[in-house]
């Protein structure tokens, strides 16, 4: 679970790299965001070139905690890292056009197919 002044690092080729989680959106004032919620963020790091630059405020899809996930069928599954993607506030689509690492069976559940389609691998 991640909580407010948690550090993403961003998969995606938006231009970020890391972001700093300052809001945990939800209903009755959520404390902890898991896989598929949307949070928002500073950028701390940015690539030079991209679409993102630093200190801008942006939306994160979460697609991998290292908190364990437990599925209904009573499989689990872990990531190394937090990941998540830049996307955009108004329509949920990413910013970015290709991702980098798997991302979690759940975000096809959620219904963000268009992530789905660009992830190079959903275990």
């Amino acid at each position: 679970m991640l909580r407010e002044k948690s550090v993403v690092d961003i998969v995606d080729n938006s231009g970020a790299l890391k972001v700093g989680l300052f809001s945990v959106t939800g209903k009755n004032g959520r404390r902890s965001a898991g896989v598929g919620a949307i949070v928002r963020g500073s950028v701390k790091r940015a690539s030079t070139n991209g679409k993102v630059s630093k200190g801008e405020i942006v939306s994160i899809l979460i697609t991998a905690t290292k908190r364990k996930i437990t599925r209904k069928d009573g499989s689990s599954i872990r990531f190394s890292k937090n990941c998540g993607i830049v996307v955009n506030k108004a329509s949920k689509e990413p910013i970015g056009t290709r991702l980098f690492a798997p991302i979690a069976r759940e975000i096809k559940d959620l219904g963000f197919s268009k992530v789905v389609s660009m992830a190079p691998e959903v275990l």
